[in-house]
């Protein structure tokens, strides 16, 4: 290996070592009625995201990226550096959804590494 290709490779691996592991929070409510709630329901779920997504880009926590509505529950995603920081951010908008069984989960590390460590908080 070269001098140069050398610098490149370690240049990547400390690029690579210097970003933060993405970590996420993942909250689940229980919506009555099945299916993807009524109307109303997921115009309360839309107004509680907004004032995340505002709060968290306000603390530069991380991003609010959406919601997944079906099955009876909504899913709303989170992702940054931090989980814990993302969360202390986001848990009173989350507590005060009246959707209950609700948890949510810290992922401290990639969704893919079975390795990664998870806490579950319930609302």
């Amino acid at each position: 290996m070269t001098d140069e290709a050398d610098d490149i490779t370690h240049h990547r691996v400390r690029r690579a070592a210097e970003q933060p592991v993405e970590q996420s929070v993942i909250a689940r409510f229980r919506l009555p009625g099945g299916g993807d709630g009524t109307p109303g329901d997921r115009a309360t779920v839309r107004a509680a995201e907004r004032l995340v997504a505002e709060l968290v880009e306000r603390a530069g926590v991380g991003e609010w990226d959406g919601n997944e509505f079906g099955g009876g529950e909504v899913l709303l995603f989170a992702y940054g550096p931090d989980a814990d920081a993302l969360f202390a951010v986001a848990e009173p908008t989350l507590r005060r959804l009246p959707f209950r069984p609700a948890s949510v989960l810290l992922r401290y590390g990639p969704a893919l590494d079975p390795a990664t460590p998870e806490r579950r908080v319930e609302l």
